[in-house]
């Protein structure tokens, strides 16, 4: 009875204990933000990553940056950084001067920028044009003519004044690749904005378009899987980087092992991947033991001279084989392994790849640490090309669609008519 009683008499201690916990694990956190804005820890994780950036990134001297003014600029704006937010902004705008998007800290805040937007835009004698939709992946929202329409607006702002108000400093925003990635960095938009595009078809008439109206499919499965004619259909979900797709992977390929030919659809793997996977399904479709890739960078130590290092990635056989053509469908939203996994069906000779240009996510990244803040960053540390000697990045499919209507899918019915050619269908 006493043991019971004392058990009650510690019970309003015990409950007493857990708010100081509370507030000191509170406090505790609060503490460590603000060790990390301190005005020495920014200055020490700013020049440690501008250090990284000048050794370590392997694009570095093909980027018209001046590291100078980086270092000058950077470092001005760390008395302005009052806020978490404001800290991360900080080193996402100074990532943002190489125009790579493969280039990215690994977190994100509400004001921060999205990495890319339901649709493409190039520019050309000044003005700006929409030659790309997501559309393998636009449930709905897409006005007709929104292909080919030119931008006039983006929320009221001219599209030119939005770009030359893009939050980075140091390169040249008149460069027509700097610019090309500035426009659609501002299509991406920032999380907590509005992206209001006022447009101008191609008869004349002009039309706003909501980009946070439009509406992607949700998917929760690794794929999707069907039959076409006699044709089988493999769509990846963005799911590269999930290993539980190799098993999901070699279960829809078994099941679609009599068909006459087979379409691999990678218009959704913009988030890329691992090579473990990217292996795991090139292995299915190769006989032997082929080169897929190539990695090359340059090394040195010691202050000695710099060597440069390049070899030959290969892929070997995994169980069945698939043995009727292959076609590969790839888009502006083929990203990093996806593209890799591309280049690799084309480079084996194992596949022929249809579509537009890919996402172009540069190298073979590697993450790095920031010693004071709780993010970090990933940064190409090797440049990775085709078995044919092209750089991954600037990889055109030699089959190529223009995107012309939003109706129908065209690089799905240009993938089918290929396949029907090579099995000797005419149209």
């Amino acid at each position: 009875m006493n043991s019971v009683r004392n058990l009650f008499l510690l019970l309003p201690l015990a409950l007493a204990c857990t708010h100081p916990t509370t507030d000191r694990t509170a406090s505790s956190t609060e503490n460590a933000v603000q060790e990390a804005l301190a005005p020495t820890s920014l200055r020490a994780d700013l020049d440690d990553l501008l250090s990284n950036l000048a050794e370590q990134y392997i694009y570095r001297s093909e980027k018209e940056v001046d590291l100078d003014c980086l270092r000058q600029h950077y470092r001005a704006q760390l008395a302005q950084v009052r806020t978490e937010e404001e800290g991360v902004l900080l080193f996402e705008y100074l990532l943002d001067e190489f125009y790579d998007s493969h280039l990215i800290l690994n977190t994100n805040r509400s004001a921060s920028f999205r990495l890319y937007a339901p649709l493409y835009a190039t520019i050309e004698a000044d003005r700006a044009r929409i030659v790309n939709v997501w559309q393998s992946q636009v449930e709905e929202g897409l006005e007709t003519g929104v292909l080919g329409a030119e931008i006039l607006r983006i929320n009221g702002r001219d599209w030119r004044e939005a770009v030359a108000a893009f939050p980075t400093y140091c390169h040249d925003k008149s460069d027509p690749k700097v610019r090309e990635w500035l426009l659609n960095k501002v299509l991406a938009g920032r999380y907590n904005e509005p992206r209001i595009l006022n447009l101008r078809r191609a008869d004349g008439s002009g039309f706003e378009l909501d980009l946070d109206g439009v509406e992607l499919r949700s998917e929760t499965a690794l794929l999707k899987s069907e039959r076409r004619e006699n044709f089988g259909i493999i769509r990846l979900h963005n799911s590269l980087g999930n290993n539980d797709l190799v098993g999901a992977f070699d279960r829809a390929l078994d099941a679609l092992s009599d068909t006459e030919g087979l379409i691999l659809d990678l218009r959704n793997t913009v988030d890329g991947g691992n090579s473990y996977v990217a292996r795991a399904i090139l292995g299915r479709f190769v006989a032997q033991p082929q080169a897929y890739q190539k990695h090359w960078l340059v090394e040195s130590y010691d202050g000695q001279a710099v060597v440069e290092r390049s070899w030959l990635e290969y892929v070997s056989p995994r169980a069945s084989q698939y043995l009727a053509p292959v076609v590969v469908l790839v888009g502006r939203w083929t990203g990093s392994m996806g593209e890799g996994l591309a280049v690799g069906f084309e480079g084996t000779e194992a596949a022929q790849v249809v579509g537009t240009e890919m996402e172009r996510l540069a190298g073979e990244m590697n993450g790095f640490s920031l010693a004071h803040q709780s993010f970090g960053y990933r940064l190409s540390t090797a440049k990775l090309y085709h078995v044919d000697g092209t750089p991954r990045e600037e990889y055109r499919p030699p089959n190529y669609v223009v995107q012309a209507d939003t109706s129908k899918d065209e690089a799905l019915a240009a993938g089918l008519a290929l396949l029907r050619q090579q099995i000797g269908l005419t149209e």
